[in-house]
């Protein structure tokens, strides 16, 4: 290769990579910029905050849905074409929740910006599309991927000024601008792909599927209310899916071109994966992003800090250091092996939640080093694996298969995780004395399930394809 062609080259990967990270930053502050905002939307909305809670718990519902079957969709009609599809929609639904009136409107926007669930899988394939060196493709990766984690902190402190400000819809203003420009560069910068340009979409099985984790995911919700829960619905939620999962596989098994090969679902590399990445999800997002900010913010019982503060102290550090620890993470992905980097993560993560449980409920500087640890344990390694193991464990003939499922994994973790853990603070309150108790058992519950998330990854197969 001459030196001008190696230059073009270089010059349309730093393209490439500023188009799909502008898109992953743009899906990204639709979780992590509204963080220290939830408080801030329930007094202006005039509701609770476990009402606001589940319009979290909305957008990643949704998002999980959607990347079940986007990834897919994108190898048949074109990566590029579909992602600037779910940026333009995610826009879309980002100005309609910037004019919410009241909770139930900006529930209906919050689903419509999920449509951009696999924002990053999708970014990750046409990455991985590019490049083919395992060693750069790792830390260009980790780069990306970083992203989920937060944009450097600036997001956090961004969105709590201007809740604090200006109120909350100029955060989802500002969104609804970034999300524009993002769709922009996709279309002048990045190159398209369709790696399975002549199949034809299993639309019948992307019902099903859906209908399926649908139906699962309104059962669990109804769990989460414990005491409270409808039990007849929560049955029928789980019959209604067992149906949709039994015809989906029936239909599966007869297609010829089929949304998911059965033998595929039977693998280790699959199931195990989605396993370990909801566990994961589940166990730690809702407590950074809900129960930390929730007291550290708590006039009565926490720390009382404003929302800009509070993003200030927890969620600035734990973003910017896990944007710092995540190239380094994807780098020595390829060379330590990804199952090694992503079990040191988990067992970090768990170190970081007890400092958190054990210490930090009642010191501010101690909860501060436990969102800390989370950071550089889960946002700069677990999350860049688990993440990196969707693309290189896929099936070839299949690609966007696994990533895909595999971002449902991540958005239905995030959901189950603003469900179930804030469920268990406020029913807690509601029968103990002592207000921590809540909190205490929530960021519990959240540890449990994080330890079996690291027993889950022993199952999963190692990549040794992309390892060098």
């Amino acid at each position: 290769m001459t030196q001008s062609a190696a230059d073009k080259k270089q010059q349309s990967v730093v393209s490439l990579m500023v188009a799909l990270l502008a898109a992953c930053v743009a899906f990204q502050l639709n979780a992590s910029m509204l963080s220290p905002v939830l408080v801030t939307i329930a007094s202006e909305l005039k509701t609770n905050d476990a009402a606001v809670g589940l319009s979290q718990t909305a957008f990643f519902t949704s998002a999980a849905l959607f990347s079940l079957f986007l990834p897919r969709l994108s190898d048949i009609k074109g990566r590029k074409r579909v992602l600037i599809g779910m940026l333009s929609i995610m826009a879309l639904g980002t100005v309609l929740a910037a004019l919410s009136p009241n909770i139930t409107v900006l529930y209906i926007a919050r689903m419509i910006q999920g449509v951009s669930g696999p924002v990053v899988p999708l970014c990750l394939l046409m990455l991985n599309h590019e490049i083919n060196n395992a060693k750069q493709y790792g830390m260009l990766m980790g780069v990306v991927t970083a992203v989920n984690g937060g944009i450097a902190g600036i997001d956090a402190i961004a969105g709590g000024l201007l809740a604090s400000h200006f109120g909350f819809r100029s955060v989802f203003w500002v969104i609804s601008i970034i999300a524009i420009i993002a769709t922009y560069l996709v279309y002048r910068f990045a190159r398209e792909s369709k790696p399975s340009a002549r199949t034809k979409m299993d639309w019948l099985g992307v019902l099903l599927l859906v209908s399926t984790i649908a139906g699962l995911l309104f059962a669990l919700n109804e769990a989460a209310k414990l005491t409270a829960a409808n039990g007849i619905m929560m049955l029928g939620f789980i019959v209604f899916s067992l149906v949709c999962f039994v015809l989906f596989w029936q239909t599966e098994k007869r297609n010829k071109q089929p949304l998911v090969t059965l033998e595929h679902l039977k693998l280790r590399s699959t199931w195990a994966l989605l396993l370990t990445t909801t566990l994961t999800m589940t166990g730690i997002f809702a407590i950074v992003n809900g129960l930390v900010m929730s007291l550290a913010q708590s006039q009565q019982n926490g720390f009382g800090l404003q929302a800009d503060g509070a993003s200030l102290i927890f969620l600035t550090p734990y973003a910017l250091i896990g944007w710092l620890v995540g190239p380094f993470s994807g780098r020595l992905a390829p060379t330590l092996g990804y199952n090694r980097v992503l079990k040191f993560g988990l067992i970090g993560c768990i170190i970081g939640i007890l400092t958190i449980l054990l210490y930090g409920l009642h010191s501010l500087p101690i909860m501060a080093v436990g969102v800390m640890l989370l950071g550089i344990f889960y946002a700069g390694m677990a999350n860049i694996i688990l993440n990196g193991l969707g693309i290189v464990l896929s099936p070839t003939d299949n690609p966007g298969f696994l990533p895909g499922m595999n971002a449902g994994a991540f958005n239905l973790g995030a959901g189950l995780s603003f469900a179930l853990l804030p469920a268990v603070q406020v029913i807690t309150d509601a029968t103990s004395n002592n207000p921590m108790d809540g909190y205490f058992n929530g960021i519990l519950l959240g540890l449990g399930i994080t330890i079996l998330a690291l027993f889950s990854s022993y199952l999963i197969p190692r990549p040794t394809h992309a390892e060098a």
